[in-house]
C-alpha cells in the first residue's frame, strides 16, 4: 500500500507533468480508436452491399462457365456435348407444328448456354467435402416465349413474288411470321434451404409459388397474389425480391423441381451456393471443389467486393493503406512522448530517488516504482484516449458523409443480351448483372472492444516509458544523486 500511496502522492504533486503525460497517450489512444470506428464502418458499409449477393465472409457460388471457340465449346466430354445440343439445340426453336396454317400458338422454350448444367448429384458431393458447412443447388435460364399466329403458308414456305422490276426473275420470298418475342431470367432454387437461397418466400410442398424481383414487377403490373404463367402453368406470386447490386438478379423465383420439370432438365443444376464452416475455411473449399469438378469457376465474396467501385470502393483502399500506417504513428509518437517525459520526471527526482537508494531501497523496488507511476499515467491516458476516440467516432456518425457504391454490369454481362428490335438474342440463361449505385451513410461504431483496446495500449504505452524511465533510475549511484540539486 506504501508504494501505491506514494505513487498517487507523487502523481498529484507534478500535476502539470502528469496531465502532460496522459494527454500525449490520449491523443494516440483516441486517433486508434477513431480510426478503427472508421475502419470498422467502412466494412459495415461494404457488407451491407455485399450482404444480399452471399453471406459475406463464407459463402461461394460454383457454376461452369463456357468456353466457345470456333470450333465449339472448348473443354467438354462427348456425353457433355450431347447432353448441351439436347437442352440447347436449334431444334428449341422449330416453330413447325405448332397449330394449322391461321391459328395463333404460344411457346415457350428454356435456354442456357452461358453456362454447362450439370447432375444435382455434384451438389452432395460438394457438400461432403471438408469446410464445407452445408451446399445447395440452382438452376437459372432464360425463358424466351414466343406468341402468334401460324403464317397461311407455314413457318418458312417460300413465296413467289409477282409484278416485279421488267427483266428481272420472280425471286422466292419467305413470308414474315407476325409473331411477338418475350424473354425473361428465371431461378429455380432449393426451397428447403433458404439460407443459401437467391429468393427467399417459397414454401415446400408442391404448390406452384413465384417470387418476382421488385423491378420485373414494376414494369409488367405485377402483384403480390396475382398469377404469374410460365409454359402454360400459373404460379401464384408470394412475394418480392430485392436486387442485389452486383449480384446476378433473375426476374422470376420458382421451386428447383417445378424448372427442371418445365424446362426439361430433370436431376440438373447450372449453380450450387456453397457455405464454408468459417470464414478461414474458404480458400481451401475454393481449391477443393475445383479439385473435385472439373471446369467449375468459384465464385466468393472477396471477388463480388472486387466489382464494388465509387466513393465507398475509394474510401475502404484508402482506410486500408493508410489506416494502419496512421496507427502505427499514432501510438509510436504517443509511447514516445510519454517515455521522453517520464525520462525527463526521472532527471528531474535524480536527489529524491538516490535518497531512496541510499536509505536501502534496491534497484529493482526504484524500477517498480517508476513503473508504477508509468502505468496509473497509463490507466489515466487510456481513460482519456477512449473519450477523445469516442467522440471522434461520434463526429464521423453525425455528420454521416454518404459514401456510394458503384456497379458495372461487365461487359458480355449475364442476362438476354438485347437483339435487333429490341427483342433479346436466345440461349444466354444467366442471370443479369445488376448495375448501378447505392447510397449508405457512413457511420464510426465504437464498441467494448475498442474501449477495451484503447485502454490496453495507453497500459503498454505506461509500462514501456515507465521501464525505460526506471532502468535510469536503478542506474543512479546514491553519492551522486546526493550531490545533485534539483
Amino acid at each position: 500500500m506504501f508504494y501505491l500511496a506514494y505513487a498517487f502522492s507523487e502523481l498529484r504533486r507534478r500535476k502539470g507533468r502528469t496531465l502532460l503525460t496522459a494527454l500525449g497517450l490520449g491523443v494516440g489512444v483516441g486517433l486508434v480508436v477513431t480510426v478503427s470506428a472508421l475502419s470498422a464502418g467502412l466494412d459495415r458499409a461494404q457488407e451491407k452491399v455485399l450482404e444480399p449477393l452471399t453471406g459475406v465472409g463464407t459463402d461461394m457460388s460454383v457454376t461452369r462457365p463456357l468456353k466457345i471457340s470456333g470450333s465449339g465449346p472448348e473443354g467438354l466430354s462427348q456425353k457433355e456435348r450431347k447432353q448441351l445440343e439436347q437442352e440447347n439445340g436449334p431444334r428449341r426453336f422449330d416453330l413447325g407444328n405448332q397449330a394449322e396454317p391461321g391459328e395463333k400458338f404460344t411457346r415457350t422454350d428454356f435456354m442456357s448456354a452461358a453456362q454447362l448444367s450439370f447432375p444435382a448429384s455434384q451438389v452432395a458431393k460438394i457438400a461432403a467435402l471438408d469446410g464445407v458447412q452445408e451446399a445447395a443447388g440452382s438452376l437459372t435460364l432464360t425463358a424466351a416465349t414466343i406468341k402468334g399466329t401460324v403464317p397461311k403458308n407455314g413457318f418458312g414456305r417460300p413465296q413467289i413474288q409477282r409484278g416485279g422490276p421488267p427483266g428481272n426473275n420472280a425471286q422466292p420470298q419467305t413470308q414474315r411470321a407476325p409473331f411477338d418475342v418475350s424473354t425473361m431470367s428465371i431461378t429455380g432454387v432449393d426451397e428447403s434451404k433458404p439460407d443459401l437461397a437467391a429468393a427467399k418466400g417459397l414454401h415446400a410442398g408442391t404448390a406452384r409459388e413465384a417470387v418476382v424481383n421488385e423491378s420485373y414487377a414494376k414494369r409488367h403490373g405485377i402483384s403480390v397474389g396475382e398469377s404469374l404463367t410460365l409454359d402454360g402453368k400459373k404460379f401464384k406470386v408470394v412475394g418480392l425480391a430485392d436486387s442485389p447490386l452486383g449480384g446476378q438478379a433473375s426476374d422470376v423465383y420458382i421451386k428447383l423441381s417445378q424448372l427442371q420439370t418445365l424446362s426439361d432438365r430433370k436431376g440438373r443444376v447450372n449453380t450450387v451456393q456453397v457455405r464454408a464452416d468459417s470464414s478461414t475455411d474458404v480458400a481451401a473449399v475454393e481449391k477443393a471443389i475445383k479439385g473435385s469438378m472439373s471446369g467449375a469457376s468459384v465464385t466468393t465474396a472477396a471477388d463480388l467486393a472486387d466489382r464494388v467501385g465509387g466513393s465507398l470502393a475509394d474510401a475502404k483502399s484508402l482506410s486500408s493503406k493508410l489506416g494502419t500506417a496512421l496507427t502505427i504513428v499514432a501510438l509510436v509518437a504517443a509511447f514516445l512522448i510519454a517515455t521522453l517525459l517520464t525520462l525527463s520526471s526521472v532527471t528531474k527526482r535524480i536527489r529524491e530517488l538516490g535518497t531512496l537508494k541510499a536509505i536501502g531501497w534496491p534497484g529493482r523496488t526504484v524500477v517498480r516504482q517508476v513503473t508504477g507511476e508509468s502505468l496509473l499515467q497509463g490507466v489515466l491516458g487510456g481513460v482519456l484516449g477512449a473519450l477523445i476516440g469516442v467522440g471522434g467516432a461520434a463526429l464521423v456518425s453525425a455528420l454521416a458523409p454518404t459514401l456510394e457504391a458503384t456497379v458495372a454490369a461487365p461487359d458480355g454481362g449475364g442476362g438476354p443480351r438485347p437483339g435487333p428490335g429490341g427483342g433479346a438474342i436466345f440461349g444466354l440463361g444467366q442471370a443479369a448483372i445488376t448495375s448501378g449505385t447505392e447510397k449508405i451513410s457512413l457511420d464510426a461504431p465504437v464498441d467494448l472492444g475498442l474501449i477495451a483496446l484503447a485502454i490496453g495500449l495507453a497500459l503498454l504505452g505506461g509500462l514501456i516509458a515507465g521501464s525505460v524511465g526506471g532502468l535510469r533510475a536503478s542506474r543512479l549511484r546514491p553519492a551522486d544523486a546526493l550531490r545533485h540539486i534539483d
